[in-house]
């Protein structure tokens, strides 16, 4: 087993310890872990293999898809999209996107829906699994879709829909798709190598996932918790060439460990990456404010929602509860800390079956924070 050490600035050598352990504890098959500060990248280090035959070693430009940890990258699209006054968080949906005022829903705020309260976490009756690689037509059926939960108030998270309703927003108002302007607006300008589609030619750059060995747990199994996770049709078939194609902006993200954390650095320097400002403090105040706090009614534990981003209520992204962050499905995770100007994502393909927390995550956050 091979560790690369692409970027390690002095004083934070334990990280790199940290990522070995990993390793050595046999909790790893690839991965890898990078770190900004104040716009400097100070970590960056990869190890092990890309694929399950352990014949391509994982280097600095194998692309990993990271699941929910795209959320926040896509809500930085929406950000961009209020800054330049095409969306205002505090006007319906419906405003921008008619269709969507159907079942109820005329009066849900883009912010309501970004921070998951629009109850509509998933599909309770049964649709073709397909129809997630098709953005539009997904989209056509969620404008449709009365809210579940009954009117309860608070958050159900949307692992997959979030991203539909994000992006028919962005492509309303700009005419574009979401993963077409974070392209063109934002990293092929800065040189960050993180897609959401992914097209063809950089597939066999693409990591081998291996699936968790067991379920994730629920704090209860309610219709929102099934509808989004449990049926035969709550997801499409990932993995494939038409699902790294296709443009799911909660959940499909591909990138390397660095270009994610670099992205995240907006949350760490209040809407700055680099020399770039893509947002004023106004906008990054709008989009990273507490919208709803407390238990989800698909996530367990009590949880802190801003515009698509989570805050750090539950400190499992270091120490400042003003911390940006999330979380992806099998342990991925990237966080912002506008308290320090620093920035990290651990990205791997060997997936553990914690929704929120996980243990190689941590060990090298906490290793992190004991470098500053």
């Amino acid at each position: 087993m091979c560790i690369n050490y692409s970027r390690v600035a002095e004083g934070f050598e334990p990280v790199v310890r940290a990522f070995e352990q990993n390793f050595e504890d046999g909790l790893e098959l690839g991965a890898g872990f990078s770190a900004w500060l104040d716009g400097e990248l100070v970590v960056d280090v990869q190890g092990g293999w890309a694929d399950r035959q352990q014949t391509r070693p994982w280097d600095a430009s194998t692309l990993c898809p990271v699941y929910s940890t795209t959320k926040p990258i896509a809500a930085l699209v929406v950000a961009l999209m209020v800054e330049r006054r095409l969306l205002d968080y505090d006007v319906a949906v419906s405003a921008y996107w008619p269709e969507f005022g159907a079942a109820g829903k005329e009066h849900l705020t883009v912010a309501e829906v970004l921070s998951h309260q629009g109850g509509l976490a998933g599909f309770v009756e049964p649709i073709d699994a397909a129809l997630w690689l098709d953005p539009i037509g997904l989209s056509e059926r969620l404008a449709r879709l009365a809210p579940l939960g009954d009117g309860a108030k608070g958050s159900a998270y949307h692992p997959l829909t979030w991203g539909y309703l994000a992006g028919e927003l962005v492509r309303r108002v700009d005419g574009r798709s979401l993963g077409r302007v974070l392209r063109e607006d934002i990293c092929r300008p800065m040189d960050i190598d993180f897609w959401i589609g992914t097209p063809e030619a950089e597939h066999h750059r693409c990591c081998e996932m291996v699936k968790p060995k067991a379920p994730a747990q629920f704090a209860s199994l309610n219709d929102e918790v099934r509808a989004a996770f449990l049926q035969p049709w709550s997801a499409p078939n990932r993995g494939a060439s038409e699902w790294r194609e296709a443009e799911i902006p909660s959940a499909n993200g591909h990138g390397t460990a660095s270009a994610t954390a670099l992205l995240y650095s907006a949350f760490a320097r209040r809407g700055r990456i680099g020399s770039v400002r893509l947002f004023s403090d106004a906008v990054w105040a709008q989009l990273t404010c507490e919208r709803v706090f407390g238990p989800d009614r698909v996530l367990p534990g009590k949880v802190s929602f801003a515009a698509g981003v989570m805050r750090n209520a539950s400190l499992l992204y270091g120490p400042s509860p003003e911390t940006l962050c999330h979380s992806g499905w099998g342990g991925s995770g990237a966080f912002g800390d506008p308290t320090t100007g620093l920035s990290g994502a651990y990205v791997m393909n060997r997936q553990g079956s914690d929704l929120l927390a996980d243990e190689r995550r941590q060990r090298l956050i906490d290793a992190l924070y004991g470098c500053l």
